[in-house]
């Protein structure tokens, strides 16, 4: 079937330069920036990014919403989505960097990355002491949770995991839900959040979550790593412990307002370290030919893959 005659592609995106997407998309498919009417019987799939509210909720023939980003609370948030299959980025190329990133961070914590850069500036010569068995907790344990567990384990973390229902992984102790979040925590040195929004997740990053993370370590105490959603944090919290020394030190690619105001206290904390929402960059090139495999199969009378449980929100 030419691309002329298979239903058209709206892209439906704001904040995100739409152009490497619809140069890679229209290859394939006809793809269209804005639809003829509220009411475009043409359309036929949706590639969305924070989509205007409305734009979406009166194309009759709309088979299926594919997010470019590996959270799905950017659709989610539209009260008037249409109820069609929302397909969410499964992405060996997203895998691996958000994997990279925990990785880079845990280390550059757990080497006391933020210690020596602070003595090179002053020119002081001075060994920190070793940090010792120090266990790395994730919450948030789907697949990018499992990925980033399995590399952490190979370089000799003790891990574990905590999730909303139950799951299971070699070599990581698991927990799950509301009583098996404390416990969890408890036995945490670092942090990692690789949470999704929910209404259930929004804030569970504030001070009384933090102050359950073990302190006695060979750390000095706990550590914050957040490339989840930015939402999912409260900034004002992770200052107000970072001040207390309930956390020594935090690394954090997402915030509660992005881009990061310049009048944030964490841009110029010492015990900060910030990146711009760059964990893992969504890319044309690796997502659009899994995209349009999807839709092609879908055609063919397949089922979609990695869809969305809209009751769960992710």
């Amino acid at each position: 079937m030419a691309a002329k005659d298979k239903g058209r592609i709206l892209l439906a995106m704001t904040g995100y330069n739409p152009r490497p997407w619809y140069d890679l998309l229209s290859k394939e498919r006809t793809v269209v920036t804005q639809s003829d009417g509220p009411a475009d019987p043409t359309i036929h799939y949706a590639v969305a990014w924070k989509q205007k509210p409305n734009l979406l909720s009166n194309l009759p023939n709309l088979r299926a919403i594919f997010s470019v980003g590996a959270g799905v609370d950017h659709i989610l948030s539209d009260p008037t989505l249409p109820d069609v299959p929302i397909v969410r980025v499964v992405a060996d190329n997203l895998t691996e960097q958000m994997t990279n990133y925990v990785l880079w961070r845990v280390l550059d914590h757990y080497r006391r990355g933020l210690t020596y850069r602070a003595q090179q500036k002053r020119k002081v010569w001075r060994e920190a002491p070793p940090a010792g068995d120090i266990t790395v907790g994730i919450m948030g344990f789907g697949e990018l949770g499992r990925a980033a567990a399995k590399v952490l384990m190979a370089c000799g973390f003790t891990t574990r995991g905590w999730s909303r229902t139950k799951q299971s992984f070699d070599g990581v102790e698991t927990y799950h839900g509301e009583e098996g979040l404390k416990p969890f925590l408890n036995g945490t040195d670092i942090l990692v959040v690789l949470l999704p929004l929910t209404q259930q997740t929004t804030g569970i990053v504030n001070y009384r979550l933090l102050s359950q993370l073990r302190r006695n370590n060979g750390l000095g105490g706990a550590v914050l790593i957040n490339a989840g959603r930015g939402r999912l944090q409260k900034d004002a919290d992770i200052l107000r412990a970072l001040d207390d020394e309930t956390l020594i030190e935090a690394s954090l690619d997402v915030f509660e307002v992005e881009p990061l105001p310049r009048t944030s206290p964490l841009w110029n904390h010492p015990r900060v370290f910030v990146t711009p929402h760059a964990a893992a960059v969504s890319d044309p090139a690796h997502l659009v030919p899994l995209m349009l495999d999807q839709m092609d199969a879908l055609e063919r009378g397949k089922p979609l893959k990695n869809l969305v449980d809209r009751k769960a929100g992710y």
